[in-house]
């Protein structure tokens, strides 16, 4: 029923919720809200029948709607975890023929054969959570998966300022030329299709065929073998992909250099970034020339709905605004997007590249294919990337804990516990800049317990060439540590207290303890931050003291208070004593 309370209209074709698994006997198929299918065979799998089945059963589970693995990737990462395990039991010599057979020698035997790193942990947990999943699985067996897994995680350092300069610098001059490319053949389009260009020459030619590489995502060319037809050659200046597609779309490790930047600017991880919509505009923002793009980003292993989903907003105010990428990437994937519409209107992406081969990426198992474009970035294209720009190993992880951690210094898409154990502290240069840091922390500690308890020297009687003072008696006057040398002190008395030159005798102490009092009584007239900031100190220090002298000596020496004590702190505190 609508809101007004009229049957709602049934929509014209009978409508079936797409499942997102089908168990076909050994044959598990998982189909995730992304469209994207993997089919895994458990009658592979070198073990007897019964635990191929239990083995199925269990894996389908985990791959239906809330079972826990809600991308292809997650079961397929799994898939390559229970393989090996199979492969491990089908060796032994006595294996078991079901779940309900299997012992905690098994189990152990297993464990053992593991690494003590994280992918043995790795390979240890996604089991043991598996075969819990069966009630038939024995009791010790349970408690010997519940037994602690000893293991040294890898350490992923974050890259000094020299290295993250080097690679953001390689990444810049690879996307940057690509972006002049795109951007140069786009206004040539743009001027061919207004009627700026006359007809019949080699500029017009070229303008006919990125029209058709714009419609169709290639160049005119013939089928077998694929090359450039005849008429546009001389336009086009060659055959290879900057010459044809590539005059209007990102390469796939260009778009993987774009990722560098993106990641160096955000501190996204890999798979958010990968999975990104295109961002939004906010109205009005791009007419006054300061676009505010608001990215929708998921953290699909955060658990909950709400915590899984978060919006960011980002602004390019300039060449050196974080918001920059995010403009120049969408100006690199105009024209793709706008093929994609065409193509597939379901699929959004801010990273789109295209295939250089039909086989271009495989084993790239973020990407979705539609038509001649892959969608995505991984570890993989990062990699490929790094290699030919002369670097070593894939940038994208490293790049984001060197964002998070020592530049933005702030967790990205993680709790702050998180952020805190797992990327902070094992981090070698987090911990050099932390010095400093402590300290601080510690000077400013000491300088608050300095002026906060009680410094002056506790004695009998005065000494001869001593100075009194209002509340206590003054050895040093000419080298006081509150002005400069040979001045002479200029400070409050109520700093008497703080202060090491200073001698406080029994005479002394009723005039201390009726200022206490008084403070306790100016507590409750004044405001609290003129307090803190004026008087919560010196109240501190005598605090400090009375606790020193002891109760009973506290109450004689209120007892002992006179009419000259009581109208000298009435004047200290009024100020009359001040410079």
């Amino acid at each position: 029923m609508s809101r007004r309370g009229r049957a709602a209209a049934l929509p014209d074709s009978p409508h079936q919720r797409p499942q997102a698994l089908e168990h076909d006997g050994l044959v598990v198929t998982h189909r995730d809200q992304q469209g994207r299918v993997r089919h895994y065979d458990f009658g592979a799998l070198p073990v007897p029948g019964p635990l191929q089945h239990s083995l199925a059963v269990l894996f389908a589970a985990k791959c239906t709607p809330g079972g826990g693995w809600d991308s292809v990737e997650t079961s397929e990462a799994s898939w390559y975890v229970v393989r090996p395990f199979a492969e491990f039991l089908s060796e032994l010599d006595q294996v078991p023929q079901d779940v309900d057979r299997l012992t905690t020698a098994h189990w152990n035997a297993w464990r053992l054969s593991l690494p003590p790193v994280t992918t043995g942990y790795t390979k240890y947990s996604v089991v043991a959570g598996l075969l819990q999943q069966d009630g038939r699985l024995a009791r010790p067996v349970r408690e010997a998966m519940a037994q602690r897994f000893a293991w040294t995680p890898g350490r992923e350092l974050a890259y000094t300022h020299e290295e993250f300069t080097a690679i953001r610098v390689a990444a810049r001059r690879t996307f940057r030329s690509a972006l002049l490319r795109i951007r140069e053949n786009s206004e040539h389009l743009a001027a061919w299709r207004a009627g700026r260009i006359e007809a019949g020459g080699t500029a017009w030619l070229l303008g006919e065929a990125l029209d058709v590489l714009a419609r169709t995502g290639d160049v005119p060319v013939y089928d077998k073998p694929r090359t450039v037809r005849k008429r546009y050659r001389a336009a086009l200046a060659g055959g290879s992909a900057r010459c044809t597609w590539g005059r209007l779309y990102l390469s796939r490790k260009e778009t993987a250099a774009l990722a560098v930047l993106i990641i160096a600017e955000l501190g996204l991880n890999v798979t958010t970034l990968s999975e990104m919509p295109v961002p939004e505009t906010l109205p009005g923002t791009s007419e006054m020339g300061l676009p505010v793009y608001r990215l929708r980003l998921e953290k699909r292993r955060r658990a909950g709905h709400r915590g899984r989903f978060e919006s960011r907003n980002v602004t390019d105010s300039g060449a050196d605004s974080s918001g920059r990428i995010i403009t120049e990437a969408l100006e690199a994937t105009a024209h793709a997007r706008a093929l994609m519409k065409q193509l597939n209107a379901d699929v959004d992406r801010l990273l789109i590249w295209r295939q250089t081969t039909p086989h271009d990426g495989q084993g790239y198992r973020r990407a979705v294919r539609v038509g001649p474009f892959g969608l995505g970035v991984d570890e993989m294209a990062g990699g490929d990337w790094a290699r030919s720009v002369g670097l070593r190993g894939s940038p994208l992880r490293r790049m984001r804990k060197t964002v998070n951690v020592l530049h933005r210094r702030e967790p990205g898409q993680n709790t702050q516990d998180t952020h805190d154990s797992i990327y902070v502290v094992g981090e070698p240069q987090a911990q050099q800049q932390a010095v400093p840091v402590i300290a601080d922390g510690a000077l400013e500690a000491v300088d608050a317990a300095r002026r906060t308890v009680f410094t002056a020297r506790l004695a009998s009687n005065a000494e001869a060439g001593d100075r009194q003072t209002v509340t206590a008696a003054c050895a040093g006057w000419e080298h006081s540590p509150f002005s400069p040398a040979g001045q002479g002190c200029a400070a409050s008395f109520l700093l008497c207290t703080a202060c090491p030159n200073a001698r406080v005798t029994p005479a002394h102490h009723p005039r201390l303890a009726h200022l206490l009092n008084a403070l306790d009584d100016l507590r409750g007239v004044v405001e609290p931050g003129i307090w803190e900031a004026d008087w919560a100190d010196a109240h501190a220090r005598l605090t400090d003291l009375r606790g020193r002298l002891g109760e009973p000596v506290w109450q004689a020496a209120l007892a002992a208070v006179t009419a000259t004590d009581r109208t000298i702190i009435d004047q200290l505190l009024q100020g009359d004593f001040d410079l």
